[in-house]
């Protein structure tokens, strides 16, 4: 008989080309969905609630999947699952879900996280998880221009160039530039850690780079808080600020009704 599972996952992005299954590529689906099949003997298939790009991490990313036959618990699936992944992918949690169950469809929300650096000297530990602004930037401006992201809107002009989504609504539930916590050593050199963090009910490819990097823009000067306006209603990609760096995103996590 088979059964469904909810698992989520932990991962360090940095040497992975993204989630989703590419030839030739080290990728998270691709690594979880080996791992599965030697330890039941077959091809099985995960599902996750959505493409990271590569060098892109996750604290708690979802994933879906059937086992014909699974006679152990859930969590000792979990274990078995971290003893044949690589040390940088961890599953941090595995449930028995609902059948049909799928990580895509039942997701009603994400929120994901995108850490800067402003100043300082280069961190050879944090370096690889922030993007290091140099010059003036003012987080105050950036917080006024994140407020203007609330609500339902069509997010055409912060897609990936390209996409080929059929709707490009969604309804953004937090975008807030928040402090980080600094170490006594670092604290006296000037630098300032921050980072965005935005929820939603669904996010477009690149969404949230294109977010920060639209953001930075205003805090630089370069644009006025209420140009956010324009670039949602002009739905052109040109519009927006540049693409943030993939290093520096982080999933957080993924919403879902409760199992019951």
């Amino acid at each position: 008989m088979s059964r469904s599972f909810k698992l989520t996952i932990a991962y360090e992005g940095t040497n992975f080309a993204g989630w989703q299954v590419q030839p030739g590529q080290p990728t998270i689906q691709g690594k979880l969905q080996s791992a599965l099949a030697r330890i039941v003997g077959e091809p099985v298939q995960v599902i996750g609630s959505g493409r990271t790009d590569s060098g892109v991490h996750a604290i708690a990313q979802v994933a879906s999947c059937t086992l014909k036959e699974w006679g152990h618990s859930a969590d000792s699936l979990r274990k078995a699952l971290n003893t044949r992944l690589p040390e940088t992918i961890v599953v941090t949690e595995s449930i028995d879900a609902p059948d049909g169950f799928h990580a895509i469809r039942d997701a009603t929300g994400k929120r994901y996280r995108y850490q800067l650096q402003l100043g300082g000297t280069r961190d050879a530990f944090e370096f690889p998880y922030r993007w290091h602004l140099k010059g003036h930037v003012d987080i105050e401006r950036m917080r006024l221009a994140a407020s203007r992201f609330l609500g339902t809107h069509d997010f055409a002009g912060f897609q990936k160039a390209g996409s080929d989504r059929k709707t490009t609504v969604r309804e953004i539930r937090a975008c807030e530039v928040i402090p980080q916590s600094l170490s006594e050593h670092f604290a006296t050199d000037g630098r300032l850690h921050f980072a965005v963090d935005v929820e939603a009910n669904g996010f477009l490819y690149n969404m949230v780079r294109n977010i920060v990097g639209t953001l930075v823009e205003v805090g630089r000067g370069r644009r006025e808080p209420q140009w956010i306006d324009e670039v949602i209603a002009g739905k052109d990609r040109d519009l927006a600020g540049q693409t943030a760096p993939g290093h520096a995103l982080f999933l957080l996590r993924v919403d879902y009704p409760e199992f019951g």
